[in-house]
């Protein structure tokens, strides 16, 4: 059996006993495209964004047997993206499963970049701009609010009129290799400080190794601010 994407054939085999007998009832294609679609939208984030939602075309030639029963469906993809693949299942009187590919477009406001900016840089509200854009993917992917740059710098350069998305973005370093850091050991009511030097670098959460500059001890932590490491007892 034949899925047809975009204009283009892959292969798709419909896993079951599909084929509706001679004279048989068929079961409509627009009935599983519209099952696929609607478990896609009921994926979706309830947020300002108007969602865009289609399942690709099926070959018309797919005669799969009509379904007795309400049309089950499951998600082929581990993630919610710009193109997701859906499971459309039939129970009985024949069983089969489908593999139908659904679109996901997103019109929404986003943060634009104004100008060109560099890898690691901070990304202020003078640098960015809201523009309405339709892009592919759910809205969780971008960036629509000021907030969300805050201690944050670009993974990598970007040019100007760059959409921004939560993958482009990086938490800041907070600690820098060769840095000199305050260690805080607590346990309970007990809290040690103790200076240390940055073996590796992290931005807020990361796990960093530093060594004690009084013991010569070589210590892992997690990096709580701009040159706070937080060590375990």
């Amino acid at each position: 059996m034949l899925l047809m994407l975009m204009g283009s054939f892959i292969m798709s085999p419909v896993e079951g006993t599909a084929m509706a007998s001679p004279g048989g009832a068929v079961q409509s294609l627009d009935e599983i495209r519209q099952a696929a679609a609607d478990f896609v939208r009921t994926r979706l984030p309830a947020d300002a964004a108007r969602h865009h939602v289609e399942a690709a075309r099926l070959d018309p030639r797919l005669q799969l047997q009509a379904c007795a029963v309400p049309l089950e469906t499951f998600a082929a993809n581990a993630q919610l993206g710009a193109r997701t693949t859906v499971g459309v299942r039939c129970a009985r009187p024949a069983a089969w499963t489908l593999y139908v590919s659904v679109g996901v477009e997103a019109e929404m406001t986003v943060l634009v970049l104004r100008h060109a900016l560099p890898r690691q840089a901070a990304i202020g509200p003078q640098d960015v701009e809201p523009q309405t854009r339709r892009l592919a993917g759910s809205a969780m992917t971008f960036v629509h609010e000021l907030t969300a740059l805050q201690g944050q710098r670009l993974k990598r350069a970007a040019p100007a009129g760059t959409v921004l998305t939560a993958e482009l973005l990086t938490p800041d370093i907070l600690v820098r290799r060769g840095q000199q850091v305050t260690l805080i050991a607590a346990g309970g009511s007990v809290e040690i400080r103790a200076r240390g030097q940055a073996l590796s670098e992290g931005g807020a959460s990361d796990r960093v190794r530093v060594q004690n500059l009084s013991s010569r001890k070589i210590v892992e932590g997690v990096v709580q601010s701009d040159g706070i490491v937080r060590v375990d007892l």
